[in-house]
């Protein structure tokens, strides 16, 4: 059969000598321990900015409702937008806009993937 040396005990490869190997640790890491919590939070005015901050900083996945804020005062979004993009970088996380109404703000264990085109 074409598959017999499937079943045969004989090794052709020589044996690997041990010390070609690293020990790995068998516990899993934080990153793969972690709960992920995703939150929604709406822009209805610049102080609202405080609670997606907090849980970024809280290592949380943030959805930002802003069509509120857009409609009412752009200035303050701008601003808004500006301490939330502030608030990203200092724990190296990543920030985008989905679309005019939402952005998505992730902690430095989760990246976004963007769309090509």
């Amino acid at each position: 059969m074409a598959l017999d040396f499937l079943k045969s005990e004989e090794n052709d490869e020589p044996t690997p000598d041990n010390s070609e190997f690293v020990e790995l640790d068998a516990e899993p890491s934080d990153a793969e321990n972690r709960d992920v919590t995703i939150r929604a939070e709406t822009l209805n005015e610049l102080d609202d900015v405080d609670r997606a901050q907090k849980h970024l900083r809280n290592g949380d996945i943030v959805w930002v409702n802003i069509k509120q804020l857009r409609g009412r005062d752009m200035s303050n979004l701008k601003r808004a937008v500006k301490r939330l993009r502030k608030t990203v970088q200092s724990v190296d996380g990543d920030m985008a806009g989905v679309d005019e109404d939402w952005i998505i703000a992730s902690p430095s264990y989760a990246s976004i993937a963007r769309s090509e085109g």
